[in-house]
């Protein structure tokens, strides 16, 4: 009996690390999906001088990314190279390099989301690996637990 209680419970731990995972994976997505969606509702379009993705509505992180870095590059041409912490406090400019931090730190949180969503749904699908290869276990391999035998032992010739 002890052995049919720790081959359930095996069975048990194996179900739950896939319901935790069915969990990240569909946390993972629905995050990813609503970043999606509050950055489309944005309206924000990568600049057209981008390295990367000009003219694309900011949608998806890569996007995102781009954006941000357009917008550094166009920051460190106004303020001649200097951060907003640099600048005089009489500089006309200063406001708009400021700004501009503010849209990077967005972007780049967006980024991080992102990020973190995808980490998410691939430690789901992780879990439901693992789970389904616990509950496999549990089926396939026999257990026996019980006092050990001195069949086949080897000893002194008496």
């Amino acid at each position: 009996m002890a052995s049919t209680q720790r081959r359930g419970m095996v069975s048990l731990i194996g179900l739950i690390i896939m319901i935790a995972g069915v969990v990240l994976v569909v946390a993972g997505v629905v995050t990813y999906g609503l970043v999606s969606s509050k950055l489309a509702d944005q309206q924000i379009t990568v600049s057209a001088d981008a390295a990367h993705f000009g003219g694309q509505k900011v949608t998806q992180p890569w996007q995102a990314y781009a954006q941000a870095d357009i917008i550094a590059t166009h920051a460190d041409a106004i303020a001649g190279g200097k951060t907003y912490a640099e600048l005089p406090q009489n500089d006309p400019n200063r406001q708009t390099v400021m700004t501009a931090s503010f849209l990077q730190a967005s972007l780049f949180t967006s980024v991080v989301a992102f990020g973190v969503a995808v980490m998410a749904a691939g430690m789901g699908i992780l879990f439901l690996l693992i789970g389904a290869a616990l509950r496999h276990l549990d089926r396939e391999v026999p257990v026996e637990f019980g006092a050990p035998t001195m069949t086949g032992a080897v000893g002194p010739d008496v």
